[in-house]
């Protein structure tokens, strides 16, 4: 119990419910005064991003639908208990942050290139860099590329195809794929050179605990 009342993920999952009822809130608001989607378009992220910069932040923890929230929330509690056990509290809510609104940022400038402009919302983005961490970071995967010999340009690539191969394969109809796309390659990116891996540093003062294997993704 007492390292669940501290764990980042219940910490971030906490987070994306209250910023929900927020939501409610807000939408409940918006309809008194005839402003229909007040609940969704408060938080999302949209061009132009000057307008509202809150939501550089808000549209990470923010969702369209209780559904879009239960199937992120199944997600993140799977990987980022996983991810939890290698970082810190810290480290792992800077890197859910992080990774989220750069992949927003991304849905939405790419889809302005290509004369599509919308909002995106959710934490989709986030979870698929947690997810792309583990995969990246577990001895197996370490293990292999270390063998190919491949040099940083090559492990890209492949971090590329497979960000895109797993995007597609999992993207259903109005899912953010442009975000879905940058979170998983940032987390490949990032497993690969192990950022949130302290090594046995919590962050407090005392001795370094020894590295186990529960510590390795």
């Amino acid at each position: 119990m007492g390292r669940l009342a501290r764990s980042p993920t219940v910490e971030t999952l906490a987070l994306i419910a209250i910023v929900f009822s927020l939501q409610q809130f807000a939408g409940l608001v918006g309809s008194f005064v005839g402003l229909g989607g007040f609940g969704i378009a408060f938080f999302a992220l949209g061009p132009p991003l000057a307008v509202a910069p809150w939501t550089l932040v808000t549209s990470v923890y923010a969702h369209a639908s209780l559904a879009h929230l239960l199937s992120n929330a199944f997600a993140l509690v799977v990987v980022g208990l996983v991810v939890e056990t290698v970082t810190t509290r810290a480290r792992f809510h800077l890197f859910f942050l992080l990774t989220g609104v750069l992949a927003g940022l991304t849905q939405v400038l790419v889809g302005g290139f290509v004369g599509s402009p919308a909002g995106v919302l959710g934490a989709s983005g986030a979870i698929l860099a947690l997810v792309g961490y583990v995969l990246a970071a577990n001895p197996l995967s370490e293990t292999i590329l270390d063998r190919l010999r491949l040099r940083r340009r090559a492990q890209l690539g492949v971090f590329v195809a497979l960000a895109l191969l797993v995007t597609f394969v999992t993207g259903t109809a109005g899912a953010a794929l442009v975000a879905h796309f940058t979170g998983l390659l940032l987390g490949l990116l990032a497993g690969r050179l192990e950022v949130l891996h302290t090594d046995g540093d919590d962050g407090s003062s005392g001795p370094r605990r020894p590295e186990t294997s529960a510590e390795r993704l």
